[in-house]
């Protein structure tokens, strides 16, 4: 291993970020480092590929704050990388951590995205049929491993405002997919609707899927998912298919 890279992976380490950084809606910082030496490269491995991410939003305008990746012993076609290219010639695994902040999921909230999704739906409210229109929806991560919402919905029809709110417990799924949140406990806004109040559920375990996370040729089953005043942090194991570059 060597610990300035030569000219072969400086190429390939501006090729991978100019990849992934196209998959990427914003990109505030993005560093990836491919080590290995001259004649493993020629042989087509390489020793470890590092991954550094800060600030980059993905689709549905969900940011993360940070995301770490690393590889190692990849396996890869020699010829690729005389086209500035790391094209693996088998899957390898990789071991994955994802910050996501208070601010960066209430930022999914509030996106243009959820809000389509929210104001397609008819629900019950005092037994009638409404349409909702979300006026603000603050998401708080509290600590106790819980999640906290607290919405201000408008019902279209009658231009009344409407409070929802709820905390409860994010879990994964089996499979490392999805999350699921448990032991729900609800505001007063209960009685209301509890229609409105399983949609804003059901679209909190939506923001919060994993397969959102998942890049062109990359998808990934967490392992772990941790809950602190602020901050979510997923560890995780990823299936890496290929990497992506210009």
């Amino acid at each position: 291993m060597v610990d300035n890279p030569g000219l072969g992976e400086q190429a390939l380490n501006k090729a991978a970020e100019i990849g992934l950084s196209s998959q990427l809606d914003e990109v505030e910082n993005l560093d990836i480092n491919i080590q290995t030496d001259p004649l493993k490269l020629v042989q087509g491995q390489v020793d470890t590929v590092t991954i550094e991410g800060k600030g980059l939003v993905m689709q549905k305008d969900l940011r993360m704050e940070e995301l770490e990746m690393q590889m190692t012993s990849v396996a890869i076609n020699p010829l690729s990388v005389a086209f500035g290219k790391l094209e693996l010639t088998k899957p390898t695994e990789a071991s994955v951590q994802v910050v996501l902040t208070e601010a960066d999921i209430n930022r999914a909230f509030n996106s243009e995205y959820v809000r389509s999704q929210l104001q397609s739906l008819k629900i019950h409210v005092n037994g009638q049929l409404r349409t909702i229109e979300p006026e603000h929806v603050d998401f708080r991560l509290p600590g106790d491993g819980k999640v906290a919402l607290n919405a201000s919905i408008k019902l279209v029809e009658t231009g009344e405002n409407q409070q929802v709110a709820f905390s409860a417990v994010p879990s994964i799924s089996a499979n490392g997919k999805t999350v699921a949140l448990e032991n729900v406990e609800y505001g007063e806004s209960e009685e209301i609707s509890p229609e409105l109040t399983k949609a804003l559920i059901d679209q909190t375990s939506e923001i919060l899927n994993l397969s959102n996370f998942d890049l062109d040729g990359i998808s990934l089953q967490v392992n772990q998912l941790k809950v602190e005043v602020g901050k979510l942090t997923l560890q995780a194991e990823a299936y890496v298919e290929k990497i992506p570059s210009a």
